[in-house]
């Protein structure tokens, strides 16, 4: 297999440097140029086209959002944001990924030499990686994080498997999503199309801390529902959706026929911080057959362990198909391990969200 090339966009030299560096650590990629602004990397890309690039958001002469508009309506290429940890930052980039970028990489305004080649160099391989296997079709259509570990913990070191007790009469439902690379516009294209009056929802999709809030705000006020970054205890409450917080676990409790839901810390599960399978492990446990699971677009299989543990305990669970995946990986995943009830494309997931809520608001 070829190398998968990277153009690295950044005004830092040292970003740059280190970020090349970082990069070439792994045997499948290459950097094959650097440029300090925008307008220096098409001139590189004139000569040669990149698989991935790698893009600072505040830069001179031209800034790392125009060029991202001008890359994906002239001819999309998978970009991974590598942004400041400032609210700015952060806005900056929620209008990054709304315009196509895969993938979110952090870097802090001090200390991002030692930051990026020991905190994120993980992260930033892992990124570039799915960035390169990205369905650009789908997507143009529709943090600090910490190391990881060497052992890759699963939902075990959050919570303890359901068991079999039996939860208590509701008909409350509840409808619980995980998602990754090219969750943030599918998520987009899901929840805006709901209705006011539907489900409760619960979402895990990964995003470094500090950027989470940014992108419920963004949902919010885009939708007819509520979204919001979740607090503790926030209530699972029909035509409202909480988004799990960067860096925290989210789990769904239950306080007689009332949700709420539960924001811990805790270890990497599959290493992620929030983990899809956490949360859908925590549905299984108490809500049961009143749930909805659904998994979507994203690169490796978070998630997948918790579908089939909700699928057990009687919920109906969905996958994104793979033709409007940006990366069937996650729903693949779950699909082998027969987690899936249906797989649908992603324009028909909203209306089985509000089927599920007209049937049971109906009984």
């Amino acid at each position: 297999m070829s190398k998968i090339k990277v153009l690295v966009v950044d005004d830092s030299a040292v970003v740059r440097e280190v970020v090349k560096q970082v990069l070439e650590s792994d045997p499948g990629i290459t950097v094959y140029a650097t440029a300090m602004d925008p307008i220096f990397a098409m001139e590189k890309m004139k000569l040669q086209w990149p698989d991935v690039i790698v893009l600072d958001i505040e830069m001179p002469r031209m800034d790392g959002l125009t060029f991202l508009n001008k890359i994906m309506n002239e001819r999309p290429t998978p970009v991974v944001i590598c942004s400041t940890l400032t609210e700015k930052g952060a806005q900056a980039t929620m209008q990054a990924l709304a315009a196509g970028a895969t993938s979110i990489i952090t870097k802090p305004k001090m200390g991002v030499k030692r930051y990026l080649q020991e905190d994120a160099s993980n992260d930033l391989v892992g990124a570039v990686k799915a960035a390169a296997r990205a369905n650009m079709r789908r997507l143009t259509n529709t943090q600090q994080r910490p190391p990881v570990p060497s052992q890759k913990l699963n939902a075990d070191a959050i919570l303890p498997p359901p068991g079999a007790a039996r939860l208590g009469m509701t008909s409350e439902q509840i409808v619980a999503i995980g998602t990754s690379t090219g969750g943030t516009q599918a998520l987009e294209a899901v929840l805006t199309a709901l209705p006011r009056v539907c489900a409760g929802i619960v979402i895990v999709q990964h995003m470094p801390e500090m950027f989470t809030e940014a992108f419920a705000q963004r949902l919010n006020s885009l939708c007819q529902i509520e979204v919001k970054e979740a607090k503790n205890n926030d209530r699972v409450i029909p035509g409202r959706a909480l988004i799990a917080p960067g860096g925290k676990h989210m789990l769904l409790k239950r306080s007689g026929a009332q949700y709420h839901v539960e924001i811990v810390e805790g270890p990497l599960v599959n290493r992620h911080r929030p983990s899809v399978d956490v949360l859908f492990r925590s549905v299984a446990k108490f809500a049961g057959k009143n749930a909805l699971g659904i998994i979507m677009t994203g690169m490796g299989d978070d998630g997948a362990r918790g579908l089939k543990e909700m699928r057990d305990a009687g919920a109906y669970t969905l996958g994104q198909n793979e033709d409007s995946c940006v990366v069937y990986g996650m729903p693949k995943e779950a699909m082998k391990l027969g987690a899936v009830c249906e797989e649908l494309p992603l324009q028909q997931i909203a209306g089985k969200i509000s089927a599920v809520h007209a049937m049971v608001s109906g009984r």
